[in-house]
């Protein structure tokens, strides 16, 4: 049996997601107030918005945290797991939220109320310094996840660029709709991303393959060393969708010798690095040898 685990970690991943973590959290508690100042609801749709990105930013920097222990007998992997429980509870804080908001600024497309759009226009510029120096740090990151956070908060950059947009033609003309209008936009933009997250960390809880992980392919590639007879049992599921955990058994030949062994281990161990580093078992059997999990004929 073969098996590894790999915990490296960037310390400087984890102290620009905390950095990443206060700017977007003070900057929500800004904009909470700013938006009730200025009567924008599209200000408040997106307070809302940083407010989930904020519980992301804050699961992800403590998950960083934790990641950096060993399993121990309560969770023998790790705590990586933990980020999907995190990915859920924000889901579903932005669903509920999202659906608040809509609910509130429909009826502002029928009556539309002024806004102060000076004020829009003062809270837009300091949206889109906070979360472009936040997104600035997170993308010298070298983690996935924090690649990952990165692009989001490009994603609530151009939000604050089209609020700025908007708030300077309010400036100049009096079209109260463009804030409602603008509201319902930005909602229903990150409700669609919000779901088709949910799919993917649905998947993931139900320890579904990879999506970028062909497992027939990686089988027909073990079967194709030399020496190796067949596979079988071979599972591919993530902890967390970047640390995966595979394992598979490979048949060998009864007369194989130890170079033998050692040859095809290493060669198989060279393929299974390409799907995970964390957690890798491999069982070698000879062709005769039983196995419970082999299956039956």
């Amino acid at each position: 049996m073969s098996q590894s685990h790999n915990h490296g970690h960037d310390h400087g991943d984890t102290g620009n997601l905390r950095l990443a973590f206060f700017l977007n959290f003070g900057f929500t508690l800004l904009e909470i107030v700013g938006g009730l100042w200025t009567n924008s609801i599209a200000i408040q749709s997106d307070a809302l918005h940083d407010f989930g990105d904020s519980i992301s930013l804050g699961v992800a920097w403590y998950l960083g945290k934790v990641a950096e222990t060993e399993g121990d007998e309560d969770y023998s992997y790790g705590y990586r797991r933990f980020s999907l429980l995190g990915a859920l509870i924000t889901t579903a804080i932005l669903v509920g939220g999202s659906l608040y908001v809509l609910s509130q600024a429909i009826p502002r497309l029928i009556n539309p109320e002024v806004t102060y759009a000076p004020g829009m226009v003062g809270l837009a510029v300091i949206g889109i310094a906070v979360n472009g120096l936040a997104m600035l740090r997170t993308r010298r990151g070298s983690s996935l996840n924090l690649q990952a956070v990165s692009w989001h908060l490009l994603e609530d950059l151009l939000g604050w660029i089209a609020v700025l947009i908007v708030s300077v033609v309010l400036l100049f003309a009096d079209v109260p709709i463009l804030d409602p209008l603008l509201s319902i936009l930005i909602t229903l933009y990150v409700l669609f991303n919000v779901v088709r997250r949910l799919r993917k960390t649905s998947a993931l809880f139900l320890q579904a393959v990879p999506d970028e992980v062909n497992v027939q392919e990686l089988d027909r590639r073990l079967q194709a060393i030399a020496g190796v007879q067949s596979t079988h049992h071979t599972h591919v599921w993530s902890l967390d969708g970047e640390h995966h955990v595979f394992s598979t058994h490979l048949v060998i030949d009864d007369d194989a010798g130890k170079a033998d062994l050692m040859r095809i281990k290493a060669a198989a161990r060279k393929l299974c690095d390409e799907v995970s580093r964390d957690h890798v078992t491999i069982e070698v059997e000879y062709e005769s040898e039983y196995c419970a999990m082999a299956p039956r004929h």
